[in-house]
């Protein structure tokens, strides 16, 4: 019996008649996609994944070429989100000759902390304790500390703790003097609210910690209040 998916004349005129049915189109060959392992590792021991991009064009030669290309490609997005994401994370020392570069120029979308401070009020030392933790909680943006006189000659010491906020060098909030910060009961947390109500950062916090802790306080009088009271 004739095949009637062999290409001869007699099979085309059968078809064009409608006697045969069409000829089946050949199927594509499918294409493998392989998504880079994170825990390959190249001939000497090394995970590809720790490699930075120079390293991975060492090992070219080791990969199928697809792979590598997309394994380089993936390496290459991990390492812009990190650098996009981890700019800073600590807390910088400037003086008022560090003030244009680093804080006018400190760039576009760059959001910009500086604390003005003086070493002998306890308050200013306990919000650079909790800004060395906010700037490596959040490392895009730029936190400073400076001597406030170093910064703004004769700025007054009543005036202390202060914090501005700037973006894209222009200043846009500020927190100035202890009431502003709400004395030396102030924690990381109330904080980082105040720096977020400023939107110097984005943080999770949905309400105020400090408000919370006022009512506890207000509770803890109550009670202490009462207790006199029975002792009398």
């Amino acid at each position: 019996m004739q095949d009637p998916n062999e290409d001869t004349e007699w099979n085309d005129i059968l078809r064009q008649k409608g006697i045969l049915p069409p000829k089946e189109k050949p199927k594509e060959e499918e294409i493998e996609i392989v998504t880079p392992d994170k825990n390959v590792v190249s001939s000497d021991g090394k995970a590809y994944a720790e490699m930075g991009l120079d390293e991975l064009d060492e090992f070219e030669d080791d990969l199928d070429e697809q792979f590598f290309l997309e394994y380089k490609r993936k390496r290459l997005l991990e390492m812009q989100e990190k650098a996009n994401t981890s700019q800073f994370g600590e807390v910088k020392e400037i003086s008022g000759q560090d003030y244009v570069q680093e804080v006018t120029k400190a760039g576009n979308d760059i959001c910009v902390v500086l604390h003005l401070y003086q070493p002998g009020i306890p308050l200013c030392k306990l919000i650079n304790n909790h800004i060395n933790i906010l700037a490596e909680k959040f490392p895009q943006t730029k936190f400073l500390k400076s001597i406030s006189t170093t910064t703004i000659p004769n700025y007054p010491d009543r005036n202390l703790p202060t914090i501005f906020f700037y973006l894209n060098g222009e200043l846009k909030g500020q927190l100035i003097g202890p009431f502003s910060f709400g004395g030396m009961k102030l924690t990381v947390e109330g904080l980082e609210w105040k720096l977020a109500q400023l939107e110097a950062i984005k943080s999770d916090l949905t309400e105020d910690p400090s408000a919370s802790n006022q009512i506890r306080d207000v509770m803890s009088d109550s009670l202490r209040n009462q207790d006199d009271d029975d002792d009398d």
